[in-house]
């Protein structure tokens, strides 16, 4: 009603499901959102598809996975501030692969979603190029940080059992689980290739924890 051209919606890779697919979950695959949030998100991707269908105005949503940067909140800065406070980690069982997003990346990514003729009514992943495993992640935080990574082995059954006694499952198996995304469609329609890598967004990210102990 305001005359909004386009409209650009953060959703999030999780309406995809905790799957992961050989290629990386894709635009091609069928939405699983597994809790509210992600329920949420796709609804609200239909909702806005649906306007688009009955209006002038144009939708691109977006769908990146964890997204981190400086300031960062939530498991990521956690994680980041007990690699600070030289914490022991038992995580270096864990042989995972997940896909993350630099918010740089993500900013880029937006601003080209904005005026692109290509993205119109499009639905896009979006992520850094690199999956990352856990125990990888940590020891790249520490080197940013300055600090040594203080990783031990404990089996993954026993984090799960820990997770389901603390009632914190969710935040056990997405550190556990593999979650990879394809790229392949908006760098084929859009031509988007991150402009950061994950080391050069994870560096950024540690500098500013440093400064913001």
């Amino acid at each position: 009603a305001a005359g909004v051209k386009r409209f650009v919606f953060i959703s999030t890779a999780m309406v995809g499901g905790a799957t992961d697919p050989p290629i990386g979950l894709d635009e091609t695959d069928p939405a699983e959102p597994g809790d509210a949030y992600s329920m949420s998100k796709w609804e609200a991707e239909q909702g806005l598809l649906k306007v688009a269908k009955t209006s002038k105005m144009e939708v691109v949503i977006l769908r990146p996975p964890l997204v981190y940067g400086p300031g960062v909140k939530g498991n990521f800065e956690k994680l980041t501030r007990a690699i600070l406070k030289n914490r022991p980690l038992p995580l270096s069982a864990i042989e995972n692969r997940r896909s993350i997003l630099y918010v740089y990346n993500l900013a880029n990514a937006i601003a080209l979603s904005i005026n692109h003729p290509k993205a119109e009514n499009q639905v896009f992943f979006v992520s850094d190029n690199d999956p990352i495993s856990t125990p990888n992640l940590i020891i790249k935080i520490a080197k940013g940080l300055g600090k040594k990574p203080r990783l031990f082995y404990l089996p993954i059954s026993l984090l799960r059992l820990a997770g389901t006694i603390t009632g914190k499952s969710g935040s056990i198996e997405r550190l556990v689980e593999s979650l990879i995304i394809n790229n392949s469609h908006i760098s084929t329609r859009l031509g988007w290739h991150p402009p950061f890598t994950t080391d050069e967004g994870l560096k950024k990210t540690a500098e500013w924890f440093n400064c913001n102990p």
